[in-house]
């Protein structure tokens, strides 16, 4: 089908993101963006001193992220990445509807402020919010709709609006088949006489304990994930889920990808592949964190193969997930 034989509507599909620095002059002014969201640093009467609290808490971290992200480039693959799959999508979905496909960052350039500004200006009447997050979280999805409610209404696109919210999709199955290709191109690249001694490695970002007590349901989602793609993929292979990238004093989800390591390296397992199942492309939580920081630790703790699988990206199965998300609700 042509745009010209669309569904009667045109579309802007906005991909909710997190964004990234895109330079190291960038790294304290979005770091200061993340930790002065209401949906981040949620204490009682958080509103009173939140600003100044992001100020100091960026000012401390920036020197330290800096320094991981010249280990990786000098800046965040993230908008490149992003854009890629946006003009995918778009090329999609546009053999069936007339869509135009927009980027909206939480704490970085393009910021939700200037997305909504460009969806209003093209008036465009039918939005639908797209999260590059497959998990539903307060602290990812939920942050990201709420700053494109604040903007929207700011500048009136609330009204007359045909608005269409993707919560999640960690159980679509061209995003599960799409996870099971890149672990089985992952496994390929394991000699053959060795592969049956993989030990595959989930390994999703973590949150607070506390907001799976509130009702979150991240971790339920993740738990969905993990399942499905292992019913899916059958490998035959030994498996763990664990999480990583925590952050401040709080307890967060158990167990920690450090603390897996530590335990299969104590129980003689020799080959790890990592699946970075809650992310759809490379940042520094991937490039940084899992392939040089715990590549590292696990190479001196006795490993002697790891890898990570590579990160979805335009993988044409997501790219056709994505799509399906959106077509099915705009021609509803």
């Amino acid at each position: 089908m042509s745009p010209e034989q669309t569904y009667g509507d045109r579309v802007a599909v906005v991909l909710l993101q997190l964004g990234g620095p895109d330079s190291e002059r960038s790294v304290e002014p979005f770091l200061y963006n993340l930790f002065r969201d209401p949906d981040i640093i949620d204490l009682p009467f958080a509103f009173l001193f939140r600003r100044f609290l992001a100020k100091q808490i960026s000012a401390r971290r920036a020197p330290k992220v800096v320094e991981y992200y010249r280990k990786i480039g000098g800046r965040s693959p993230i908008l490149k990445l992003s854009q890629r799959q946006a003009r995918a999508l778009e090329r999609e979905l546009r053999k069936s509807v007339d869509a135009r496909v927009f980027l909206a960052m939480r704490y970085w350039h393009p910021l939700t402020e200037e997305t909504v500004e460009n969806v209003k200006r093209a008036g465009y009447r039918t939005i639908v919010l797209l999260p590059l997050y497959p998990h539903f979280s307060r602290t990812t999805t939920g942050s990201s709709r709420n700053e494109w409610g604040r903007q929207a209404r700011r500048v009136g696109l609330d009204v007359g609006v045909r608005m269409i919210e993707i919560d999640e999709y960690c159980e679509h199955p061209l995003y599960l088949a799409a996870i099971a290709r890149n672990i089985r191109i992952a496994l390929n690249r394991v000699p053959e006489a060795d592969r049956g001694k993989v030990h595959l490695v989930f390994s999703a970002h973590g949150t607070p304990l506390k907001l799976v007590r509130q009702g979150d349901p991240y971790q339920g989602h993740i738990t969905r994930t993990y399942e499905a793609v292992l019913r899916r993929g059958n490998f035959g292979l030994p498996h763990t889920l664990c999480y990583q990238s925590r952050v401040g004093p709080q307890r967060w989800l158990e167990p920690s990808l450090i603390d897996t390591i530590n335990r299969l390296a104590d129980g003689g397992v020799t080959h790890i592949l990592v699946i970075p199942i809650a992310f759809v492309s490379d940042h520094s939580e991937t490039l940084y964190e899992i392939n040089m920081e715990v590549r590292r630790h696990a190479l001196g703790r006795g490993i002697r193969y790891f890898d990570m699988m590579p990160a979805l990206h335009t993988n044409p199965l997501f790219i056709s997930a994505l799509a399906d998300l959106v077509l099915e609700r705009v021609t509803k």
